[in-house]
Parts: C-alpha cells; structure tokens; sequence
C-alpha cells in the first residue's frame, strides 16, 4: 500500500527538501551522457540504476542529517509517449520504467526513513513539448488521455503522489490534474516561467494558478514553480494577495540566465548556493505556505544545504518597548 498517499506530510508546515538538478548534475558533475535530458534511460542497465541511487542517496541523508523531510521525485521527467518514442521505447516498456523508477525510490526510502525524515514517494511528469516553451499544445481533454498511463504506472507503483513539473501553459497542467483524479492520486503543479515572471505564453502565474482552480475544483493539492531563478519570479509576490497561499514549493535555478541562454550554454552556471539560501529564505516572507525546498538547474546538494541552513535559521523577532 501507498504509505502516504491519503495524508501527505509536507501538508502540514514541516519543512520538506527535494533533490536538486538531476540532469545538469548527472551530465555536468559526473559526465552521463543524457540523451535528451532523458534520465529515466539510466535504468536500463545496473550502471546508470547505481548512478541514480546513488544521486538520491545524497539527498536523503541531507534529509537525515537536518532531520526535515524529503519529496522523492521520480527520474522521469521525459519518460512520456513522445520522448519516450524518441528514445526507442514503445508503450509496455516505458510504463515498466516508470514503475522502476518508482521503485528504486522505494528502495532509498525503506533504507533511509527515520521519525524525524519521513520521506515521500512523488511521480515525476515533464511536459509533453520542450520545457521552455510551447511547441506542443493540448486542450485539457488531449492532455488527460496524454498523461494518464504514466499516471497510472506512477499509481500501480504505489507511488505516494504525482508532480508535474516545469509546466509552460495551463491547460496542461488542467489535463494533468484531471488524468490525476481519475486514477486516485494528489498531484502538484509547478510551473515555469520566463524573467519577466510569466509563463512562456504571457500569462501570469495568477491567472494560470486561477484557470486550473477554477477548471478542477481547487484539484492540484499544492502548486509549486520550478525552472527559473527567483529574480525572475520574486517581484510578483510582493502584492500580498491570497492566490499565493496555494504556492508551497520553490525548485529554482542556481543561475538568473533566462532559457534561451541556458539552452544554448556548453558549461554550467552553478550560481551561489549560499546567496540562494538567502534568497528562499526572503521568499518565504511573501509565502506564507512555503515548506517545500529544492532545485533544479544548476543546483545540487550544496544549493540544496545552503537554502536548508538559511530557511531553518530562527527568524529574527520584534523587539518590543
């Protein structure tokens, strides 16, 4: 049985960490070739399964050494019906991966888990397109029947919940949210966006968070944005508005370059993880629901302590006269 499917801890104000940049680390830090970002292809054989073990390995004994807990995503951003047929595999055998996936989280966890790190189980959804823009347009309906098989490998596997990450528009992220419901698992949206703050369509993060509420009944359990640094993002929380209490996640880039520069950068631009930290830690101000800590390009377990460090430092309180 799911151990955490029905009452997921990080929905109380625990502070919960997630892994980094598994690509950029795997192919920057360690030199695994990644044939379109595809991770999940490391499972095909006992080296690639040892260098994803061990990537996870890290992070859940950062999760024990800071006694927080820790949201296990799947190493299967790209393995959907298109990128998956890029890659040769047809559908029996990148639904078994996906259950593999799972399944070796399941492994970290039974190994690592302790009362003060408890750990979740998260399938790992990707865009069905390019994860900077939108080149592959669904309505809502196209996108459910999309999504829905690697939902339901996610829920065979005993996945605990579903993530759908580095989402460019909202009707994916709609489809998703459904395919999610149909089958019985909580999902989280996260979105993208561009240095101007907004979604690579032009839309705000307000009115994508508004449409796929409003479109499902409040269905994602949390949203969450991923992909971008946090001054591209940082100036539109400054409103104090009640939409961002449904933000409870950040995973943001080590570097501020926009995407259009990452996709045409040769090396990798790790950023500062300590003035990272920081800068979590001043987002937190303007979200009030803010427990889920991690990142994504650029980053890795160094970004991933620094922001743990700032973001469990007591908050300094008024003084009273």
């Amino acid at each position: 049985m799911p151990q955490y499917r029905q009452n997921l801890p990080q929905l109380s104000s625990d502070v919960f960490l997630t892994d980094g940049g598994l690509e950029t680390t795997l192919i920057f830090h360690q030199g695994i070739d990644l044939p379109d970002f595809a991770a999940f292809d490391l499972l095909k054989d006992n080296p690639g399964y040892e260098a994803l073990y061990e990537y996870f390995q890290t992070y859940a004994q950062l999760a024990q050494t800071y006694e927080v807990g820790l949201i296990l995503e799947s190493a299967t951003w790209r393995a959907n019906p298109d990128w998956g047929t890029k890659l040769g595999y047809d559908a029996a055998e990148l639904a078994a991966m996906n259950r593999n996936a799972i399944a070796l989280l399941h492994t970290i966890r039974q190994q690592y888990e302790t009362e003060t790190s408890r750990m979740v189980i998260s399938g790992c959804i990707g865009p069905r397109g390019d994860g900077y823009q939108v080149d592959t347009a669904m309505t809502p309906a196209e996108a459910q029947v999309y999504h829905l098989p690697q939902i339901e490998a996610f829920r065979d596997a005993e996945a605990d919940m579903v993530s759908a990450v580095t989402m460019t528009y909202a009707e994916e992220a709609i489809g998703i949210t459904r395919a999610a419901h149909l089958v019985g698992m909580p999902v989280v949206i996260s979105f993208t966006v561009e240095t101007d703050g907004k979604l690579p369509t032009g839309q705000g993060l307000k009115d994508a968070i508004a449409q796929v509420d409003a479109a499902t009944g409040n269905g994602p359990i949390y949203y969450m944005i991923n992909c971008a640094h946090p001054s591209h993002f940082e100036h539109i929380f400054a409103t104090n508005e009640p939409w961002l209490t449904r933000i409870h996640g950040l995973r943001a880039n080590a570097s501020t370059k926009s995407h259009a520069e990452l996709d045409e950068a040769v090396e990798l631009d790790d950023g500062n993880p300590q003035e990272l930290g920081q800068q979590y830690l001043n987002l937190s101000d303007a979200l009030p629901n803010l427990n889920v800590l991690g990142g994504c390009c650029g980053t890795d377990h160094r970004h991933i302590e620094a922001i743990c460090k700032a973001c469990l430092q007591p908050r300094p309180t008024a003084k009273s006269y």
